[in-house]
């Protein structure tokens, strides 16, 4: 296959079968440190039990799936985008994330759900390749339940080695809440898809230049959407309606995880719009970037932001 990045814009993947269970909902709450007393999340006899919004972002790896994955298999898709040269998955890192919630997800799929993904920009520069996605998910008749949005960042990828980007993209206070990421975050979160062995294995990591192992992007992704939720939404699992973020930098297992939110203004339709960053408490950085939410309060402390 020649390489020619402008290929690459527009092409939609074939679609992916996706399912999850009860089981999976609890497995992801824990994945991204629900405790004790987020009922809704993590017991599924509480009368308001529901899905994390956030958590559609686990399955193009998961897929349809109830065992163990092979990463390398999952993400192999890429070499089959036209105009793509061969990529590395032990180099691939989350570059942004954005999920919008259209509609609330059932608490069993069953049969017939489909992940819909197309490419919406590429770019090339001295470090890697960047490759951005639009995704949809949709129940058996087509209807979307949420849209995600996001880009990956392929370390040393070359195609030309010229600079070069193509885009066609997609039309469309402060308050702290603090969270332990404990040592084995990034084995506990694997159990939902992503079974990369870059978050489990530490020679992995020092090969890529990480010094060990890193947790999952998307698992610091979802700590910051459950801290929001609960501390601006009351922990309402329906309060949530946009969240978008930028990744940073890495997150080691271990780590402590501060994000910081500041309240910008009420939306046309009651929710409340707000910007928000986490930083990593053990390397000091900030491992999210530009956050964005929109959200309905609750009853909670975050009535003061």
């Amino acid at each position: 296959m020649s390489t020619d990045l402008s290929k690459a814009v527009g092409y939609a993947t074939p679609d992916k079968d996706v399912s999850w269970n009860k089981r999976d909902l609890l497995t992801y709450a824990v994945g991204v440190g629900a405790k004790a007393d987020d009922f809704p999340f993590v017991y599924e006899l509480d009368s308001n039990f529901s899905a994390l919004p956030t958590y559609p972002v686990v399955l193009p790896l998961k897929q349809d799936g109830q065992d163990v994955n092979l990463f390398k298999e999952r993400a192999s898709g890429i070499g089959g985008v036209p105009g793509m040269p061969k990529l590395d998955p032990n180099r691939m890192l989350h570059g942004s994330q954005s999920i919008e919630i259209l509609k609330k997800l059932p608490l069993v799929s069953g049969p017939g759900w489909k992940w819909k993904s197309r490419y919406t920009g590429v770019s090339e520069n001295k470090s890697g390749i960047v490759l951005m996605l639009e995704n949809t998910l949709v129940d058996s008749q087509g209807v979307p339940y949420a849209k995600l949005y996001s880009s990956t960042f392929n370390l040393g990828a070359k195609a030309t080695g010229q600079p070069f980007s193509e885009e066609n993209p997609p039309t469309r206070a402060g308050l702290d809440h603090q969270g332990p990421d404990e040592p084995e975050q990034a084995i506990i979160f694997r159990l939902s898809g992503d079974y990369n062995p870059l978050h489990i294995d530490p020679t992995i990591g020092k090969s890529a230049g990480f010094g060990g192992v890193i947790l999952h992007g998307l698992s610091t992704f979802g700590f910051a959407a459950r801290g929001l939720i609960k501390e601006v939404g009351g922990n309402d699992p329906d309060a949530l309606k946009f969240f978008g973020v930028r990744f940073t930098s890495p997150v080691k297992p271990g780590d402590g995880l501060e994000t910081r939110v500041w309240e910008v203004g009420t939306r046309n339709d009651g929710t409340v719009e707000v910007c928000f960053e986490t930083k990593s408490l053990g390397s000091g950085k900030v491992s999210l970037g530009g956050g964005i939410a929109y959200i309905k309060k609750g009853r909670s402390k975050a009535a003061k932001l």
